[in-house]
């Protein structure tokens, strides 16, 4: 299993930017796929999830209304559409994926995904 994250950068605070996960060496349309972020000299905390086979989403307080998650089945891939980024969002963004799909987001949240790709750098300056 590969996941390839893309799509970090630098912009202003308000601006946005479109993180993608390509999924490999698995079909993925069973999954639960999430996004999770690691500021420096913070821990690792989730941001966004989605279930692969009905498309429910869940999203951490901090990103509501402001982040959308989202799901292409064709191209394997999942997306994170970030719009009013503010300073405090910058972090390593990190793509999951687990085929547990039984657990509820609360465990995710603490415990994590099984496969992770390595991370994209968002920087948001003020």
């Amino acid at each position: 299993v590969q996941l390839q994250a893309s799509g970090g950068g630098l912009v202003q605070a308000g601006g946005s930017l479109r993180l993608s996960c390509a999924a490999s060496g698995r079909t993925f349309s069973s999954y639960v796929m999430g996004w999770f972020r690691q500021a420096p000299r913070k821990e690792r905390e989730f941001v966004a999830a989605i279930i692969r086979s009905g498309g429910s989403t869940y999203y951490a307080d901090s990103v509501k209304g402001r982040f959308t998650i989202s799901g292409d089945n064709a191209k394997n891939t999942v997306y994170l559409q970030m719009n009013s980024l503010k300073p405090e969002d910058t972090a390593v963004y990190y793509c999951a994926a687990d085929p547990r799909t039984h657990y509820s987001i609360s465990y995710y949240c603490n415990y994590g995904m099984r496969y992770w790709g390595k991370g994209t750098q968002v920087t948001v300056s003020s």
